[in-house]
């Protein structure tokens, strides 16, 4: 009986062992059944990932065109060089020719060449011809593939507004980066099949996704007015020795830039070569030293505007009814506010003047005598209205924004300061379409260079639009400013910027840098044409002159030869008429 039990036991744990395993092979099988045919497509794909490698088609950058349609960016094509290592069947050969023709040491390609790799990068921005060479030798297991390198038809021109390209072809500064999602375009790819270690096969087959080139951007700049721009600005910096100049020329009625120089430039196809040798005992880094060459003054950087800024005061005083063209004002040759005896430009005075005289004669006590009619309230009202607290909005990295007295630490001797622009600091940009804004019947315009993106099949135009504030000023007030500052041009301290046969508006300016006791200067000029009716302004500052330092002796006849060029080419003809001083404004 108890043999039976036993036997009965045996029975059982067979019988159950054996359902186990039945319905582990079930499990199993249904498993197998399930990964070979609903799951085969998805483990297909997979085992093609792992005997696939990609390449990056690299895609044309767009190219940047001047209003014109001159081409001022554009690309070049060049190489990439690789080896891969199990293709190779001349190490030697391979290290000897690569290392000759692309001037580098044998043991740094050998370590390339017997690296066990699926791909290993020898030189990239390699000349086309220097790689066609390279392709000829048919080398087994170099690969030279074609890549593109952003080239400048006009090397230094305009450096500091287009800015460069990295290694990868993306913009670093100006309006490379500035305009990246437009100019970028889409890498294409190359699908080559590897083997188990993940090398490429010879001669196997490729798959290829196209690249898409980026879009052409089209700007405001003009390259005619660009080019004598900056030969004027070079011209005066070398005759005065002058730290650095620069030229802003632009649309008053839409804010479009025709040119903004800033002397010295640098070479954009060769954008880390120093442009000028360190200063002696200079302890600057090489970097610190290259991102002051790319720096762009004009609107990077601020200084006091010095009279100039008269142009904003006493279109603030005009507008407020503080002050007529025909009030009179007397200048002793200073005038004491507060505890401040702050004085003219003339030590011994102008005397009895009008607010037009005043203007004319950039008389400081005149227009301290107007900040103070207005008050620190009013003309805190203006400075804003005017735009001058914020920032133009221009279309370009790195705009610095204006450096003023707060509205509650603002006293009468701040006011008397600010009134003919000292004790603050603005941009060169922000000046200029400030002035604009006042002569152009009273539009706060955005400066801007980008007017249109053309895709590369010109199928797609994305034009591009910029805000406009307008009632800046009445239009009675920017004809009478119009009015005053031709009167500075045709019979006051402007005068040097006259042109026989044009109507020109304008204002000096020499203002003293900070700290004051080292007795260096900024000269500058605003004039515009005709004024009458603006079609173009422009600004230049020269920073440092060496000798005679007066914006109206060295500034303004920079301009006078900029519009006797310009002004026929612009399509505005000189004209026999009578100007401003024949007329009589009243006010």
């Amino acid at each position: 009986m108890y043999m039976n039990q036993t036997k009965s036991y045996h029975r059982g744990k067979i019988a159950i062992l054996c359902l186990v395993s039945c319905l582990l092979m079930l499990a199993l099988t249904g498993r197998l059944v399930f990964l070979m045919i609903f799951r085969s497509q998805h483990y297909s794909d997979m085992a093609e990932e792992l005997h696939q490698r990609e390449r990056t088609i690299k895609a044309a950058r767009g190219q940047i065109l001047d209003r014109n349609g001159t081409v001022i960016a554009t690309n070049r094509t060049v190489c990439t060089i690789s080896v891969i290592h199990n293709q190779i069947t001349d190490k030697e050969q391979v290290v000897e020719v690569l290392s000759e023709a692309l001037e580098l040491s044998s043991e740094e390609v050998r370590k390339k060449v017997e690296k066990y790799s699926a791909r290993e990068i020898v030189a990239t921005n390699v000349d086309k011809e220097l790689g066609d060479k390279i392709r000829n030798f048919r080398l087994n297991g170099v690969k030279v593939d074609e890549d593109y390198k952003r080239y400048y038809p006009y090397n230094s021109l305009a450096s500091k507004v287009l800015g460069f390209t990295g290694g990868d072809n993306q913009g670093i500064i100006g309006l490379e980066i500035m305009y990246e999602p437009w100019l970028k375009g889409t890498n294409g790819l190359i699908l080559t099949q590897a083997d188990a270690a993940g090398v490429e096969i010879e001669n196997a087959f490729e798959d290829r996704v196209e690249p898409i080139a980026g879009a052409d951007l089209m700007i405001s700049l003009d390259v005619n007015i660009q080019t004598y721009a900056q030969q004027a600005a070079l011209k005066v910096m070398e005759e005065k020795q002058a730290k650095r100049v620069s030229v802003i020329v632009m649309d008053p009625r839409n804010g479009e830039i025709l040119a903004m120089v800033n002397v010295p430039e640098f070479d954009l196809n060769n954008p880390f070569t120093l442009n000028v040798e360190p200063e002696e005992g200079s302890t600057a880094s090489k970097q610190d030293l290259l991102n002051q060459m790319w720096r762009n003054p004009s609107i990077n950087d601020t200084y006091e505007p010095g009279s100039t800024f008269k142009i904003i005061t006493a279109a603030a005083g005009l507008e407020a009814g503080v002050v007529g063209i025909n009030d009179k004002f007397n200048c002793p040759g200073f005038r004491i506010v507060e505890d401040r005896k702050i004085r003219c430009h003339k030590v011994a005075g102008h005397g009895a003047e009008t607010f037009l005289q005043g203007a004319m004669n950039s008389c400081n006590p005149v227009f301290i005598d107007v900040g103070q009619r207005l008050g620190v309230d009013q003309y805190y009202h203006y400075f804003t209205q005017f735009g001058l607290l914020g920032k133009t909005g221009i279309d370009l990295p790195g705009e610095a924004a204006t450096i003023m007295h707060k509205k509650e630490n603002m006293g009468l001797v701040e006011l008397a300061t600010v009134s003919f622009g000292q004790s603050f600091q603005i941009t060169p940009l922000q000046l200029i379409t400030t002035a604009s804004s006042i002569i152009n019947g009273g539009n706060r315009v955005t400066p801007h260079f980008g007017i249109q993106a053309v895709s590369a099949d010109k199928t797609s135009i994305r034009k591009f639009s910029y805000p406009v504030k307008e009632g800046i000023v009445s239009k009675e007030t920017s004809e009478t400013m119009g009015y005053i500052l031709e009167n500075v041009v045709a019979e006051g301290s402007g005068n040097k910027a006259a042109l026989p046969g044009y109507r020109i508006g304008g204002k000096t300016a020499t203002s003293e840098k900070l700290p004051r006791s080292l007795k260096e200067y900024i000269s500058s000029f605003v004039g515009f044409a005709p004024a009458n009716n603006p079609e173009v302004i422009a600004l230049i500052t020269i920073d440092e002159p060496v000798g005679i330092y007066y914006g109206g002796t060295i500034a303004a006849p920079v301009i006078a030869d900029l519009f006797k060029n310009i002004l026929p080419y612009l399509g505005i003809e000189a004209e026999e008429e009578e100007t401003a001083s024949a007329f009589r404004f009243y006010g």
